[in-house]
């Protein structure tokens, strides 16, 4: 079967991705990972502390509320204790790209215009074929309106896209109130690609010690349907390509998702969890899965079960809410 996949531009030979995450902290890892049959590799992050080297940009970030993305091992760690600092993230682009021949992506997690333009450039200077963005922002101030919230968003790519020619993609948080009206102002900035979507891990209470601690949940299949669903509804409507993200576990998980419109699936917890080897399992089993139903390629599986081409596009809103919970609870 055909896997050969396109990503914001690139041609990668299989849609299954390694997400951003400590696999990707160790450079023996590159050349397994390609070998298992990654179609792209993204780069664990480097934040915008990172960048800074600045403790008052830290205590900012801490005063806001916010909670650490799923690839971060914890807490916002002081700046000194960062495995990787600035350069050794270049030196890291430059040992992936030397080491395997798929598309290696870069991935940049901050919330500033000035944090992230300058070194996207060096980023890209580096031998990147792409940029994946985490714009970290998590309002904690009754202020700040979810409108305003969209803006950094747009800004943020228009800038970066300005600053660099290889292709952008913008990793969203789940928390919007419109996100089909903000995946299209992304669209229109530029963004070459949007991964649906960003899995934060929530802190925990230690009820013996009193404080507040790091508690790293992996993912599992049942998180596919929130990213399937708005995949399904995104898809042919942007010109941007769709990433799915959070819960791939199996080759069904990863059927679905590009049979509602993913142009590519990323895989993290699961490589944490089972092994390099379960990217192996993954691909082979989503090829076997399309096959057996007539598909010659991924690109002919991709969206024929997406709102506009499903036989039932309510099912992928609330008109199909009554009906599921009267058949659940018959």
């Amino acid at each position: 079967m055909d896997l050969t996949s396109k990503y914001m531009g690139l041609t990668l030979p299989c849609p299954v991705v390694v997400g951003a995450s400590p696999l990707t902290t160790e450079a023996d890892n590159f050349k397994a990972l390609a070998d298992a049959g990654a179609g792209a590799i993204v780069m664990h992050s480097i934040f915008e502390e990172q960048l800074a080297q600045e403790a008052e940009n830290l205590d900012f970030f801490l005063e806001q509320g916010s909670d650490a993305f799923a690839e971060a091992l914890s807490h916002f760690p002081a700046t000194s204790d960062f495995k990787v600092g600035p350069e050794e993230y270049l030196d890291h682009i430059a040992a992936a790209k030397a080491a395997v021949d798929v598309p290696v992506i870069a991935s940049l997690n901050g919330i500033s215009l000035g944090g992230w333009i300058d070194y996207a450039g060096k980023v890209a200077e580096a031998g990147a074929d792409g940029l994946e963005l985490n714009i970290y922002l998590i309002p904690t101030k009754p202020s700040v309106s979810g409108a305003e919230i969209e803006r950094v968003h747009v800004e943020v790519v228009r800038a970066v896209k300005a600053a660099v020619s290889i292709p952008v993609a913008v990793k969203l948080s789940p928390f919007f109130s419109a996100t089909a009206n903000l995946a299209q102002a992304l669209d229109e900035a530029g963004a070459d690609a949007l991964v649906l979507f960003n899995r934060f891990y929530q802190p925990d209470i230690d009820i013996d010690k009193l404080e507040v601690v790091p508690n790293l949940l992996l993912s599992d299949s049942g998180e596919i349907r929130l990213p399937m669903r708005w995949i399904a509804i995104l898809f042919g409507r942007l010109r941007a390509s769709l990433a799915a993200t959070s819960g791939v576990h199996t080759g069904a998980d990863a059927a679905k998702l590009v049979l509602a419109g993913a142009d590519v699936v990323q895989v993290a917890s699961a490589l944490l969890a089972g092994g390099i080897g379960e990217l192996t399992k993954i691909r082979d089993g989503m090829a076997e899965i399309l096959e057996a139903r007539g598909y010659a390629s991924a690109a002919e599986a991709r969206g024929v079960l997406s709102q506009q081409n499903c036989a039932e596009p309510a099912a992928f809103e609330r008109a199909n809410y009554m009906k599921t919970l009267s058949q659940r609870w018959k």
